[in-house]
Protein backbone atom coordinates (compact mmCIF):
# COMPACT_ATOMS: atom_id res chain seq x y z
CA UNK A 1 0.00 0.00 0.00
CA UNK A 2 3.08 2.23 0.12
CA UNK A 3 3.38 2.52 -3.67
CA UNK A 4 2.44 6.00 -4.87
CA UNK A 5 -0.29 6.38 -7.47
CA UNK A 6 1.20 7.90 -10.61
CA UNK A 7 -0.63 10.69 -12.38
CA UNK A 8 -1.40 10.10 -16.05
CA UNK A 9 0.40 12.36 -18.52
CA UNK A 10 -0.07 13.33 -22.12
CA UNK A 11 1.95 11.21 -24.58
CA UNK A 12 5.44 12.69 -24.98
CA UNK A 13 5.41 12.55 -28.76
CA UNK A 14 2.05 14.31 -28.97
CA UNK A 15 2.60 16.97 -26.33
CA UNK A 16 5.67 18.52 -28.01
CA UNK A 17 3.27 19.63 -30.75
CA UNK A 18 0.76 21.36 -28.47
CA UNK A 19 0.50 23.55 -25.38
CA UNK A 20 -2.14 21.42 -23.66
CA UNK A 21 -1.56 20.44 -20.04
CA UNK A 22 0.98 17.63 -19.68
CA UNK A 23 -0.27 16.14 -16.40
CA UNK A 24 -3.86 14.94 -16.60
CA UNK A 25 -4.82 14.73 -12.92
CA UNK A 26 -6.30 11.94 -10.78
CA UNK A 27 -9.55 10.15 -11.39
CA UNK A 28 -11.85 9.70 -8.39
CA UNK A 29 -10.63 6.13 -7.92
CA UNK A 30 -6.97 7.15 -8.15
CA UNK A 31 -7.45 10.00 -5.67
CA UNK A 32 -9.15 7.79 -3.10
CA UNK A 33 -6.50 5.11 -3.53
CA UNK A 34 -3.69 7.63 -3.02
CA UNK A 35 -5.49 9.28 -0.08
CA UNK A 36 -5.78 5.87 1.57
CA UNK A 37 -1.99 5.73 1.84
CA UNK A 38 -1.97 8.66 4.29
CA UNK A 39 -1.03 7.68 7.86
CA UNK A 40 -3.04 10.59 9.33
CA UNK A 41 -0.15 11.42 11.65
CA UNK A 42 -0.95 12.91 15.07
CA UNK A 43 1.91 15.38 14.52
CA UNK A 44 1.55 16.15 10.79
CA UNK A 45 4.92 17.37 9.58
CA UNK A 46 3.40 17.88 6.12
CA UNK A 47 1.25 20.74 7.44
CA UNK A 48 4.32 22.30 9.05
CA UNK A 49 6.03 22.11 5.66
CA UNK A 50 3.20 23.99 3.94
CA UNK A 51 3.91 27.76 3.82
CA UNK A 52 0.19 28.59 4.07
CA UNK A 53 -0.55 25.94 6.71
CA UNK A 54 -3.13 23.74 4.98
CA UNK A 55 -4.42 21.01 7.32
CA UNK A 56 -3.26 18.33 4.93
CA UNK A 57 -4.22 15.08 6.74
CA UNK A 58 -7.75 16.42 7.29
CA UNK A 59 -8.43 17.19 3.63
CA UNK A 60 -6.86 13.90 2.58
CA UNK A 61 -9.12 12.05 5.03
CA UNK A 62 -12.10 13.80 3.42
CA UNK A 63 -10.96 12.60 -0.02
CA UNK A 64 -10.71 9.06 1.33
CA UNK A 65 -14.34 9.40 2.45
CA UNK A 66 -15.29 10.84 -0.96
CA UNK A 67 -16.35 14.14 0.65
CA UNK A 68 -15.11 16.77 -1.82
CA UNK A 69 -17.16 19.52 -0.18
CA UNK A 70 -15.40 19.03 3.15
CA UNK A 71 -11.98 18.58 1.53
CA UNK A 72 -12.40 21.85 -0.38
CA UNK A 73 -13.63 23.66 2.71
CA UNK A 74 -10.53 22.57 4.64
CA UNK A 75 -8.16 23.67 1.88
CA UNK A 76 -9.86 27.01 1.30
CA UNK A 77 -9.49 27.95 4.96
CA UNK A 78 -5.76 28.28 4.30
CA UNK A 79 -5.29 28.74 0.55
CA UNK A 80 -7.05 31.03 -1.91
CA UNK A 81 -5.48 29.42 -5.00
CA UNK A 82 -5.62 25.62 -4.60
CA UNK A 83 -5.99 24.80 -8.32
CA UNK A 84 -2.78 26.71 -8.95
CA UNK A 85 -0.81 25.47 -5.94
CA UNK A 86 -1.69 21.87 -6.70
CA UNK A 87 0.02 22.29 -10.05
CA UNK A 88 3.05 24.52 -9.55
CA UNK A 89 4.09 24.39 -5.88
CA UNK A 90 7.40 22.61 -5.18
CA UNK A 91 5.72 20.05 -2.93
CA UNK A 92 8.77 17.78 -2.99
CA UNK A 93 10.73 20.32 -0.93
CA UNK A 94 7.80 21.43 1.24
CA UNK A 95 4.80 19.34 2.36
CA UNK A 96 5.76 16.11 0.57
CA UNK A 97 9.36 16.57 1.67
CA UNK A 98 8.16 16.33 5.30
CA UNK A 99 5.80 13.37 4.73
CA UNK A 100 6.55 10.43 7.06
CA UNK A 101 5.65 7.99 4.28
CA UNK A 102 8.55 9.40 2.31
CA UNK A 103 11.13 8.25 4.87
CA UNK A 104 10.85 4.61 3.77
CA UNK A 105 9.10 4.92 0.44
CA UNK A 106 7.11 7.35 -1.64
CA UNK A 107 5.61 10.45 -0.02
CA UNK A 108 1.89 11.02 -0.39
CA UNK A 109 1.08 12.88 -3.64
CA UNK A 110 -0.23 15.89 -1.71
CA UNK A 111 -0.03 18.31 -4.63
CA UNK A 112 -1.92 15.99 -6.96
CA UNK A 113 -4.61 15.46 -4.30
CA UNK A 114 -4.97 19.21 -3.73
CA UNK A 115 -5.33 19.69 -7.48
CA UNK A 116 -7.96 16.94 -7.62
CA UNK A 117 -10.08 18.58 -4.91
CA UNK A 118 -9.81 22.05 -6.43
CA UNK A 119 -10.62 20.82 -9.93
CA UNK A 120 -13.64 18.88 -8.69
CA UNK A 121 -14.84 21.96 -6.81
CA UNK A 122 -14.53 24.04 -9.96
CA UNK A 123 -16.28 21.49 -12.17
CA UNK A 124 -19.13 21.06 -9.70
CA UNK A 125 -19.41 24.76 -8.72
CA UNK A 126 -18.62 24.07 -5.06
CA UNK A 127 -18.15 27.23 -3.00
CA UNK A 128 -17.15 27.00 0.65
CA UNK A 129 -16.16 30.61 1.34
CA UNK A 130 -18.06 32.45 4.06
CA UNK A 131 -17.81 36.22 3.67
CA UNK A 132 -18.30 38.68 6.53
CA UNK A 133 -20.25 41.92 6.24
CA UNK A 134 -18.43 45.04 5.02
CA UNK A 135 -16.34 46.67 7.74
CA UNK A 136 -15.96 50.08 6.09
CA UNK A 137 -12.20 49.70 5.47
CA UNK A 138 -10.54 49.70 2.05
CA UNK A 139 -7.30 48.23 0.71
CA UNK A 140 -5.48 48.87 -2.58
CA UNK A 141 -3.39 45.96 -3.84
CA UNK A 142 -0.65 46.66 -6.37
CA UNK A 143 -0.09 43.65 -8.63
CA UNK A 144 -2.38 40.72 -9.40
CA UNK A 145 0.17 37.93 -9.05
CA UNK A 146 0.09 35.25 -6.34
CA UNK A 147 0.97 37.65 -3.50
CA UNK A 148 -1.71 40.16 -4.50
CA UNK A 149 -4.41 37.56 -5.16
CA UNK A 150 -3.71 35.78 -1.87
CA UNK A 151 -3.83 39.05 0.07
CA UNK A 152 -7.07 40.07 -1.67
CA UNK A 153 -8.73 36.75 -0.90
CA UNK A 154 -7.98 36.96 2.80
CA UNK A 155 -9.14 40.57 3.09
CA UNK A 156 -12.37 40.35 1.11
CA UNK A 157 -13.54 37.43 3.25
CA UNK A 158 -13.14 39.64 6.31
CA UNK A 159 -15.30 42.43 4.91
CA UNK A 160 -12.68 44.75 3.45
CA UNK A 161 -13.32 46.66 0.22
CA UNK A 162 -10.46 45.46 -2.01
CA UNK A 163 -9.23 46.86 -5.34
CA UNK A 164 -6.34 45.29 -7.28
CA UNK A 165 -4.33 47.44 -9.71
CA UNK A 166 -2.60 45.50 -12.52
CA UNK A 167 -0.19 47.07 -15.03
CA UNK A 168 -0.89 44.52 -17.78
CA UNK A 169 -4.14 43.99 -19.64
CA UNK A 170 -4.91 40.69 -17.91
CA UNK A 171 -4.96 39.75 -14.22
CA UNK A 172 -2.82 36.94 -12.84
CA UNK A 173 0.72 38.29 -12.90
CA UNK A 174 3.40 35.65 -13.29
CA UNK A 175 0.69 32.96 -13.21
CA UNK A 176 -0.52 34.28 -16.56
CA UNK A 177 2.60 35.52 -18.32
CA UNK A 178 5.33 33.41 -16.74
CA UNK A 179 4.09 29.82 -16.50
CA UNK A 180 3.27 27.96 -19.73
CA UNK A 181 -0.16 26.60 -20.56
CA UNK A 182 1.17 23.02 -20.49
CA UNK A 183 1.98 23.42 -16.78
CA UNK A 184 -0.76 25.82 -15.71
CA UNK A 185 -3.73 26.28 -18.07
CA UNK A 186 -4.86 29.89 -18.20
CA UNK A 187 -8.48 28.85 -17.68
CA UNK A 188 -7.41 27.67 -14.21
CA UNK A 189 -5.93 31.07 -13.37
CA UNK A 190 -8.93 32.85 -14.87
CA UNK A 191 -11.24 30.71 -12.73
CA UNK A 192 -9.39 31.56 -9.52
CA UNK A 193 -9.41 35.27 -10.42
CA UNK A 194 -13.11 35.10 -11.25
CA UNK A 195 -13.87 33.50 -7.89
CA UNK A 196 -12.23 36.47 -6.14
CA UNK A 197 -14.23 38.89 -8.28
CA UNK A 198 -17.40 37.04 -7.32
CA UNK A 199 -16.49 37.66 -3.67
CA UNK A 200 -16.32 41.37 -4.41
CA UNK A 201 -12.67 42.00 -5.30
CA UNK A 202 -12.40 44.75 -7.93
CA UNK A 203 -9.60 44.48 -10.50
CA UNK A 204 -8.36 47.46 -12.52
CA UNK A 205 -6.06 46.44 -15.41
CA UNK A 206 -3.81 48.61 -17.58
CA UNK A 207 -2.94 50.79 -14.58
CA UNK A 208 0.71 51.06 -13.57
CA UNK A 209 1.06 52.33 -10.02
CA UNK A 210 3.87 54.86 -9.92
CA UNK A 211 3.03 56.32 -13.32
CA UNK A 212 -0.70 56.07 -14.11
CA UNK A 213 -1.49 56.61 -10.45
CA UNK A 214 0.95 57.42 -7.65
CA UNK A 215 1.44 55.67 -4.35
CA UNK A 216 0.47 58.90 -2.57
CA UNK A 217 -2.83 58.97 -4.47
CA UNK A 218 -3.55 55.38 -3.39
CA UNK A 219 -2.78 56.26 0.21
CA UNK A 220 -5.21 59.14 0.04
CA UNK A 221 -7.93 56.97 -1.47
CA UNK A 222 -7.53 53.78 0.61
CA UNK A 223 -6.97 52.93 4.26
CA UNK A 224 -4.17 50.47 3.46
CA UNK A 225 -1.94 49.54 0.51
CA UNK A 226 -0.28 46.20 -0.24
CA UNK A 227 2.47 46.02 -2.88
CA UNK A 228 3.03 42.64 -4.51
CA UNK A 229 4.49 43.52 -7.90
CA UNK A 230 7.04 40.71 -8.01
CA UNK A 231 10.48 40.81 -9.61
CA UNK A 232 10.09 41.07 -13.36
CA UNK A 233 13.33 42.59 -14.66
CA UNK A 234 15.44 39.91 -16.38
CA UNK A 235 19.16 39.51 -15.78
CA UNK A 236 21.65 39.20 -18.64
CA UNK A 237 25.25 38.01 -18.77
CA UNK A 238 27.89 40.67 -19.28
CA UNK A 239 29.55 39.14 -22.33
CA UNK A 240 30.26 40.29 -25.88
CA UNK A 241 27.33 39.94 -28.26
CA UNK A 242 24.62 40.13 -25.59
CA UNK A 243 22.85 42.85 -27.63
CA UNK A 244 22.72 40.74 -30.80
CA UNK A 245 19.59 39.99 -32.79
CA UNK A 246 18.42 36.60 -31.53
CA UNK A 247 19.28 37.12 -27.84
CA UNK A 248 16.19 37.14 -25.62
CA UNK A 249 15.30 36.97 -21.97
CA UNK A 250 13.19 34.02 -20.85
CA UNK A 251 10.70 36.61 -19.57
CA UNK A 252 10.11 37.95 -23.08
CA UNK A 253 9.77 34.49 -24.61
CA UNK A 254 7.30 33.34 -21.94
CA UNK A 255 5.31 36.59 -21.87
CA UNK A 256 4.87 36.63 -25.63
CA UNK A 257 3.84 32.97 -25.67
CA UNK A 258 1.64 32.90 -22.57
CA UNK A 259 0.09 36.36 -22.50
CA UNK A 260 0.13 37.27 -26.18
CA UNK A 261 -0.37 33.85 -27.80
CA UNK A 262 2.80 34.06 -29.90
CA UNK A 263 2.73 30.30 -30.51
CA UNK A 264 -0.51 30.56 -32.50
CA UNK A 265 -0.35 30.59 -36.29
CA UNK A 266 -2.29 33.85 -36.59
CA UNK A 267 -0.33 35.64 -33.85
CA UNK A 268 0.39 39.32 -34.40
CA UNK A 269 3.54 39.02 -32.27
CA UNK A 270 5.09 35.74 -33.41
CA UNK A 271 8.36 34.46 -32.00
CA UNK A 272 11.24 33.91 -34.37
CA UNK A 273 11.24 30.27 -35.44
CA UNK A 274 14.92 29.64 -34.88
CA UNK A 275 16.66 26.47 -35.98
CA UNK A 276 18.66 25.92 -32.78
CA UNK A 277 18.13 27.68 -29.45
CA UNK A 278 20.14 27.53 -26.24
CA UNK A 279 18.46 28.51 -22.97
CA UNK A 280 21.08 29.53 -20.41
CA UNK A 281 20.16 28.51 -16.85
CA UNK A 282 18.88 25.57 -14.84
CA UNK A 283 15.86 26.79 -12.91
CA UNK A 284 12.13 26.38 -13.43
CA UNK A 285 11.97 29.41 -15.73
CA UNK A 286 14.66 27.88 -17.92
CA UNK A 287 12.64 24.64 -18.12
CA UNK A 288 9.49 26.54 -19.01
CA UNK A 289 11.27 28.50 -21.73
CA UNK A 290 13.09 25.58 -23.33
CA UNK A 291 10.00 23.34 -23.34
CA UNK A 292 7.98 26.15 -24.89
CA UNK A 293 10.56 26.59 -27.65
CA UNK A 294 10.52 22.85 -28.31
CA UNK A 295 6.78 23.15 -28.98
CA UNK A 296 7.55 25.75 -31.65
CA UNK A 297 9.56 23.14 -33.54
CA UNK A 298 12.96 24.49 -32.44
CA UNK A 299 15.96 22.27 -31.64
CA UNK A 300 16.05 23.33 -27.98
CA UNK A 301 18.96 22.97 -25.55
CA UNK A 302 19.57 23.82 -21.91
CA UNK A 303 23.05 25.08 -21.10
CA UNK A 304 23.84 25.00 -17.39
CA UNK A 305 27.18 25.75 -15.79
CA UNK A 306 26.80 23.13 -13.06
CA UNK A 307 25.90 19.44 -13.28
CA UNK A 308 22.44 17.85 -13.42
CA UNK A 309 22.67 17.12 -9.69
CA UNK A 310 22.93 20.84 -8.87
CA UNK A 311 20.13 21.91 -11.20
CA UNK A 312 17.56 23.86 -9.12
CA UNK A 313 14.53 23.17 -11.33
CA UNK A 314 11.89 20.75 -10.06
CA UNK A 315 12.93 17.19 -10.79
CA UNK A 316 9.52 16.45 -12.30
CA UNK A 317 9.92 19.27 -14.83
CA UNK A 318 13.44 18.12 -15.69
CA UNK A 319 12.16 14.60 -16.32
CA UNK A 320 9.35 15.91 -18.51
CA UNK A 321 11.88 17.98 -20.45
CA UNK A 322 14.09 14.93 -21.02
CA UNK A 323 11.08 12.93 -22.22
CA UNK A 324 10.29 15.70 -24.69
CA UNK A 325 13.75 15.58 -26.25
CA UNK A 326 15.34 18.62 -24.63
CA UNK A 327 19.13 18.37 -24.83
CA UNK A 328 21.03 19.20 -21.61
CA UNK A 329 24.52 20.63 -22.03
CA UNK A 330 25.83 20.81 -18.47
CA UNK A 331 29.12 22.08 -17.07
CA UNK A 332 29.28 24.62 -19.89
CA UNK A 333 28.87 28.40 -19.97
CA UNK A 334 28.87 31.05 -22.73
CA UNK A 335 31.96 33.26 -23.02
CA UNK A 336 30.88 35.20 -26.10
CA UNK A 337 27.89 35.37 -28.45
CA UNK A 338 29.11 35.29 -32.04
CA UNK A 339 27.31 37.30 -34.73
CA UNK A 340 27.38 37.86 -38.47
CA UNK A 341 27.84 41.21 -40.22
CA UNK A 342 24.18 42.08 -39.53
CA UNK A 343 24.51 41.42 -35.78
CA UNK A 344 22.48 38.22 -35.99
CA UNK A 345 23.39 35.36 -33.66
CA UNK A 346 25.26 32.55 -35.43
CA UNK A 347 26.71 30.79 -32.41
CA UNK A 348 28.50 31.00 -29.07
CA UNK A 349 32.00 30.55 -27.75
CA UNK A 350 31.54 28.24 -24.78
CA UNK A 351 33.86 27.36 -21.92
CA UNK A 352 33.83 24.07 -20.05
CA UNK A 353 33.26 24.35 -16.30
CA UNK A 354 34.49 22.30 -13.36
CA UNK A 355 32.79 21.77 -10.02
CA UNK A 356 34.69 23.12 -7.05
CA UNK A 357 34.08 23.45 -3.31
CA UNK A 358 30.70 23.67 -1.61
CA UNK A 359 29.83 27.31 -0.88
CA UNK A 360 26.55 28.21 0.89
CA UNK A 361 25.24 24.69 0.36
CA UNK A 362 26.03 24.53 -3.39
CA UNK A 363 29.02 23.40 -5.42
CA UNK A 364 30.79 26.41 -6.89
CA UNK A 365 32.16 26.25 -10.41
CA UNK A 366 35.34 27.44 -12.09
CA UNK A 367 36.22 27.84 -15.76
CA UNK A 368 38.51 25.41 -17.51
CA UNK A 369 39.94 27.86 -20.02
CA UNK A 370 41.79 25.12 -21.84
CA UNK A 371 38.47 23.95 -23.25
CA UNK A 372 36.78 26.80 -25.12
CA UNK A 373 34.83 25.72 -28.19
CA UNK A 374 32.31 27.11 -30.68
CA UNK A 375 28.72 25.92 -31.00
CA UNK A 376 26.33 26.87 -33.76
CA UNK A 377 22.93 28.37 -32.91
CA UNK A 378 20.67 31.22 -34.00
CA UNK A 379 18.87 31.95 -30.71
CA UNK A 380 20.14 32.45 -27.15
CA UNK A 381 17.71 32.83 -24.24
CA UNK A 382 18.86 34.08 -20.85
CA UNK A 383 17.08 32.47 -17.87
CA UNK A 384 19.36 33.71 -15.10
CA UNK A 385 16.85 35.08 -12.64
CA UNK A 386 15.16 38.43 -12.25
CA UNK A 387 15.38 41.59 -10.18
CA UNK A 388 12.63 43.89 -8.87
CA UNK A 389 11.21 46.74 -10.91
CA UNK A 390 10.79 48.94 -7.85
CA UNK A 391 12.20 52.18 -9.27
CA UNK A 392 8.70 53.66 -9.31
CA UNK A 393 8.75 53.44 -5.50
CA UNK A 394 12.30 54.71 -4.92
CA UNK A 395 11.18 58.18 -3.86
CA UNK A 396 8.51 56.80 -1.52
CA UNK A 397 9.78 53.60 0.09
CA UNK A 398 13.03 52.46 1.63
CA UNK A 399 14.85 50.04 -0.70
CA UNK A 400 17.95 47.92 -0.19
CA UNK A 401 20.98 47.94 -2.51
CA UNK A 402 19.30 45.32 -4.74
CA UNK A 403 16.22 47.47 -5.20
CA UNK A 404 14.08 45.26 -2.97
CA UNK A 405 11.50 46.96 -0.74
CA UNK A 406 12.66 46.76 2.86
CA UNK A 407 9.95 45.40 5.16
CA UNK A 408 9.51 44.51 8.81
CA UNK A 409 7.19 41.49 8.65
CA UNK A 410 5.56 42.91 5.46
CA UNK A 411 5.29 46.50 6.82
CA UNK A 412 7.26 49.01 4.71
CA UNK A 413 8.87 52.26 5.81
CA UNK A 414 5.48 53.97 5.40
CA UNK A 415 2.77 53.31 7.96
CA UNK A 416 -0.21 51.55 6.39
CA UNK A 417 1.76 50.39 3.33
CA UNK A 418 2.69 46.70 3.20
CA UNK A 419 4.67 44.65 0.70
CA UNK A 420 5.42 40.98 0.12
CA UNK A 421 6.58 38.38 -2.35
CA UNK A 422 9.42 38.73 -4.84
CA UNK A 423 9.44 42.53 -4.56
CA UNK A 424 10.81 42.06 -1.03
CA UNK A 425 12.78 38.80 -1.34
CA UNK A 426 13.86 38.50 -4.96
CA UNK A 427 12.75 35.60 -7.15
CA UNK A 428 11.06 32.84 -5.16
CA UNK A 429 8.11 30.46 -5.52
CA UNK A 430 4.40 31.05 -6.03
CA UNK A 431 3.52 29.59 -2.64
CA UNK A 432 6.02 31.79 -0.77
CA UNK A 433 4.53 34.86 -2.47
CA UNK A 434 1.08 33.65 -1.43
CA UNK A 435 2.26 33.21 2.15
CA UNK A 436 3.58 36.78 2.20
CA UNK A 437 0.29 38.14 0.86
CA UNK A 438 -1.63 36.16 3.44
CA UNK A 439 0.65 37.37 6.24
CA UNK A 440 0.20 41.02 5.25
CA UNK A 441 -3.57 40.55 5.11
CA UNK A 442 -3.54 39.08 8.62
CA UNK A 443 -1.66 42.11 9.95
CA UNK A 444 -4.26 44.44 8.39
CA UNK A 445 -7.12 42.30 9.71
CA UNK A 446 -5.63 42.22 13.23
CA UNK A 447 -5.43 46.02 13.24
CA UNK A 448 -9.18 46.15 12.73
CA UNK A 449 -10.29 43.51 15.24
Amino acid sequence: MNERVSMSVQDKLKRINNFDEVELGFSKEEAIKEASRCLNCKNPMCTKGCPVGIEIPKFIEAIKNDDINLAYEIIKKSSNLPSICGRVCPQESQCEGKCIRGLKGDAIAIGALERYVADQARINNINSVVKKEKNGKSVAIVGSGPAGLSCAGELVKEGFDVTIYEALHKAGGVLIYGIPEFRLPKEIVDSEVESLKNLGVKIECDIEVGTTITLDELRDKFDYVFIGTGAGLPKFMEIDGIDANGVFSANEILTRINLMGAYKKNSKTPIKRAKTAYVIGGGNVAMDAVRSLKRLGIDAHIMYRRSMDEMPARKREVEHAKEEGIIFDTLQNPKKIVTDSNNNVIGMEVVDMELSDIVDGRRSVIENNNFVHFIECDMVVMALGTSPNSKVFKDDLELDDKGLIIVDDTLTSIDGVYAGGDITTGSATVILAMEAGKRAAKKIIDLNN
